[in-house]
């Protein structure tokens, strides 16, 4: 990746830190989640209108924590809206091989285009954590509720 690219990429992390996008409590929401990442605090909350066609009506979360995972809590946010759980579900397992810096299959150019920002998290693997904790999170709360944590 060569530095231009990698600065823009920067920037977009830090305008989902610094402006997150759907960020808030979902108060008619049909599932929730809570998310810990004890290594390093980041914690998170996910709220999700969930439609009787299967599809994710609507979602915001809360939470606080590191530039990384604030950032993929709005991206993730951002991108899910509107899709069926299964749509949902395939895009966090495109997201994770991606921040595991494994190959990543089954995602369309756009997707993987919004979430090509986040591939450089795969160097650090200690942020690996921060950055899948709103997506283990978001899948807890598809599946019932609880907890996700990141360990």
């Amino acid at each position: 990746m060569d530095d231009s690219l990698r600065e823009l990429y920067q920037e977009v992390i830090l305008d989902h830190s610094r402006h997150p996008r759907r960020f808030g409590k979902l108060e008619r929401a049909t599932n929730t989640a809570q998310g810990y990442n004890p290594l390093c605090g980041d914690r998170v909350t996910i709220y999700l209108i969930v439609g009787q066609d299967d599809r994710i009506a609507d979602i915001k979360f809360e939470g606080r924590g590191c530039a990384i995972s604030q950032a993929s809590a709005s991206l993730m946010s951002d991108m899910i809206v509107g899709r069926t759980v299964a749509e949902a579900e395939k895009l966090m397992g495109g997201f994770l091989n991606l921040v595991k810096g494994e190959e990543v299959r089954g995602l369309n150019d756009e997707d993987r285009e919004k979430l090509d920002v986040m591939a450089g998290v795969s160097a650090f693997p200690m942020r690996v954590k921060c950055a899948t904790l709103a997506w283990h999170t978001m899948k807890s709360a598809l599946e019932g509720g609880g907890s996700a944590k990141t360990e």
